[in-house]
């Protein structure tokens, strides 16, 4: 089948909705209004259940098919959070929120969801039983972690799980996605070096930790060079750089940097870990100062289960025509992943077409994708579930 012809005539609805969550953007799990928006209008459709408060903020809606004797549960996910970005579109619906946006289209996973909610509770064309998943605080705060932690698999008995996040420079209402490793894993570390500070003029007499943290941070590259596959995936990257002066003639007495260091091999993650603070902390002894390391676990791989991508790929090809089922694996990170360690499902890609790319103070979602992601997502439920 093509897209559903009731979101022609839901478009217009939908696309309301998005632009009222792009309005108002909130961040983290600091999502009331958004959360108590969508909460209201799965009531609203006759969602069998509709429960508050998951994962802090999470909204978790029930559908029940016309027949539940196959016992099978599916979910569907979206995100509802913003980013503390200021917006720079100029658009009539432009964030009212100073600070904040939706520069990453999670309004629009959220319409597109809740169109979703809408049509399957109209119809109810299944055998088994939907779950709509809303869902705070993707964007670093872990949100998906937490909604598992409260029970989101088990309480709801969700069986398989699956999600979607639009993607610039894919044509609108195209669809792309893999089997295993879709997006990295993200830790972050912080190396603070102290040495002994001085005067610019008599380097001899101190132990200079700008010269010594410098040679760390270059020497943190040859984990990618030497030390890592060269057909795997790994990025390390520090993003700050700070010493305790700011002044040109003194030698700083510490030295701070931060970073990331990003894996598609699962398997790499820990041997990253140990090679950071290997090389941070023997630069720092042979160079004569002292280097200590903080890590700080982040996202997992996001790994789809290879049954569960095909499922996905057949529903998207029946919408869109020809579908990416092997696009390259990219490396920002998601929290979708948690959701997908506890139960088998897929992340698909959606076109965004030629935006501006997510997280860029520009971006806007485009509204003529929201019938091909609302078509997948209660496709998924219909195909996977079906009479």
């Amino acid at each position: 089948m093509p897209i559903k012809n009731r979101y022609a005539e839901l478009h217009s609805e939908i696309t309301e909705w998005r632009r009222d969550f792009h309005t108002h953007p909130e961040i983290l799990f600091e999502v009331h209004r958004t959360a108590a928006r969508v909460a209201d209008l799965l009531r609203g459709f006759g969602c069998d259940e509709v429960a508050e408060g998951i994962g802090r903020t999470g909204v978790v809606g029930v559908i029940r098919g016309q027949s539940t004797d196959s016992g099978k549960v599916v979910g569907l996910r979206a995100d509802m959070d913003a980013l503390p970005i200021h917006e720079i579109t100029g658009l009539d619906y432009a964030s009212q929120t100073p600070g904040a946006m939706h520069a990453c289209g999670h309004d629009g996973h959220t319409a597109m969801l809740l169109g979703a909610a809408k049509y399957l509770c109209e119809t109810r064309a299944f055998n088994g039983t939907a779950v709509v998943v809303f869902q705070p605080a993707e964007e670093g705060g872990a949100g998906g972690l937490e909604m598992c932690r409260d029970g989101l698999m088990d309480r709801f008995g969700i069986q398989e799980i699956y999600g979607m996040h639009n993607m610039p420079g894919i044509p609108v209402g195209q669809f792309a996605i893999r089997p295993g490793a879709l997006l990295a894993s993200s830790d972050e570390f912080e190396i603070v070096v102290t040495g002994k500070g001085g005067h610019a003029a008599a380097p001899h007499q101190a132990v200079d930790t700008t010269l010594v943290a410098a040679q760390i941070l270059l020497s943190l590259q040859s984990i990618v060079s030497r030390n890592v596959n060269p057909l795997s995936r790994v990025v390390v990257t520090v993003g700050t750089f700070h010493t305790d002066s700011a002044a040109s003639n003194v030698i700083a007495h510490e030295a701070r940097m931060q970073g990331t260091v990003r894996c598609l091999d699962p398997e790499y993650r820990e041997y990253a870990e140990t090679r950071v603070k290997a090389i941070a902390e023997g630069t720092a002894t042979a160079l004569g100062a002292s280097a200590v390391v903080t890590w700080q676990p982040g996202y997992p791989v996001t790994m789809n289960t290879p049954e569960n991508t095909g499922y996905a790929a057949d529903v998207a090809r029946v919408i869109a025509g020809d579908v990416d089922d092997d696009v390259d694996p990219i490396m920002p990170a998601e929290d979708f992943s948690y959701m997908l360690q506890e139960r088998p499902g897929a992340y698909i890609f959606l076109g965004n077409g030629d935006t501006a790319m997510c997280h860029h103070p520009a971006y806007n979602f485009d509204d003529e994708a929201i019938p091909a992601g609302a078509s997948w997502y209660s496709g998924m439920i219909e195909a996977r579930m079906p009479m």
